[in-house]
């Protein structure tokens, strides 16, 4: 009896805080929002797309601070110019596509590190916010963007869930078929785009493709079809979140980076024990 109350008291007590039960709130709602996102990214291999567009919005803080604009805006539009160079460099060249992102990302992230320097004000960009996030730091505001591009993401999926399903495991038939798929395409940047603004306050541009890829990842072991990945994955996001607050509370290590920790651990569990594709159970079976 003693025990469970101060097991009560140990979840109880952060929520004293409103920085705490905003963190949670944003955590849960990014679980949902980096799962739906990249589930999609996971099936259509696109993982690297995630990872090029967190680093290339760099580029668009500082123009964002010296037009004196929302930095999300700023972050938006450089994140969906990456993607669009990327889609040209590679329809109009023979260069694979792993090359022209590495070439897009380095390039972006130089641009954004040049015009911090350059443009007046761009020294006012903490770099190293942007780049680890703070999500103890976040305020009203930040909640309700993100809330707004999840309710709109999560529209968007549900609305054209049979399109979308249809582009994701046959491109090619779809197009063959009639569907506009560089609108597709140009729909699926953007939501990536609007993922990693709505992370960048939290986990940074370095972990945010773990938190994009790391939730579908680990339901995409244990279930089959996409949507129940995307719930799955949706629950162990909010999950990972969560617990790597209170992690970050207890022992006092980085919040991000412990939400990251917390969401590969449970990926790790996935790997090893998934009843139907897990290393460890694999291997019992055959024995």
């Amino acid at each position: 009896m003693e025990s469970l109350f101060w097991l009560v008291q140990g979840v109880l007590e952060p929520l004293e805080f409103a920085f705490m039960r905003q963190a949670l709130m944003m955590g849960v709602l990014l679980g949902i929002l980096c799962a739906v996102v990249g589930s999609y990214m996971i099936v259509q291999q696109m993982g690297m797309m995630g990872d090029m567009i967190s680093h290339s919005v760099l580029a668009g803080l500082p123009v964002a601070l010296y037009l004196n604009v929302p930095l999300s805006l700023g972050a938006l539009v450089a994140g969906v110019l990456s993607a669009a160079l990327l889609s040209f460099l590679e329809s109009q060249s023979r260069l694979k596509i792993d090359g022209v992102m590495a070439l897009i990302l380095a390039s972006f992230l130089a641009m954004g590190t040049t015009l911090v320097t350059v443009l007046p004000g761009g020294d006012r960009l903490d770099l190293i916010h942007i780049l680890f996030g703070n999500i103890l730091g976040i305020t009203p505001q930040d909640l309700l963007l993100t809330l707004g591009i999840t309710l709109l993401i999560l529209t968007a999926v549900f609305l054209f869930y049979k399109e979308l399903l249809f582009y994701t495991f046959d491109p090619v038939g779809a197009q063959a078929s009639g569907l506009p798929v560089h609108w597709y395409y140009l729909s699926m940047v953007t939501g990536i785009s609007l993922t990693v603004v709505a992370t960048l306050q939290t986990v940074g541009v370095l972990l945010v493709i773990a938190m994009l890829v790391a939730p579908g990842m680990t339901a995409y072991l244990l279930v089959k079809e996409l949507h129940q990945m995307m719930i799955l994955g949706a629950m162990i996001g909010s999950l990972a979140a969560i617990m790597g607050m209170y992690l970050s509370y207890y022992i006092n290590i980085p919040s991000g980076a412990a939400i990251v920790l917390v969401a590969f651990s449970l990926f790790l569990c996935a790997f090893l024990f998934s009843p139907s594709q897990g290393l460890l159970t694999q291997q019992l079976r055959r024995k």
